[in-house]
């Protein structure tokens, strides 16, 4: 596999590896690699619960549990209460 990387990117895996941190160019890449990966877990983790608070709002206004709040003051009262 041959990878192509902006003059500004391979200065920073430069970087690394001279920092002794990292032994060589493909080491930096893995680490990058994972934690893109570690990245995309929690971003798909996010979004489900995100998913599910909608869920779960949208049973609360079909069942009637809602308020309806009429001005700023009723709306800072009700963040008080939280």
């Amino acid at each position: 596999m041959h990878i192509s990387l902006t003059p500004k990117l391979e200065e920073l895996v430069r970087e690394k590896v001279e920092s002794g941190l990292y032994n060589n160019a493909s080491e930096v890449v893995r680490e990058a690699l994972r934690l893109m990966q570690e990245q995309d877990a929690i971003r798909r983790l996010k979004l489900e619960r995100l998913r599910d608070e909608l869920a779960k709002g949208e049973a609360d206004l079909a069942a009637g549990r809602s308020a309806t709040l009429s001005n700023d003051d009723e709306i800072h009262a009700l963040f008080a209460r939280l």
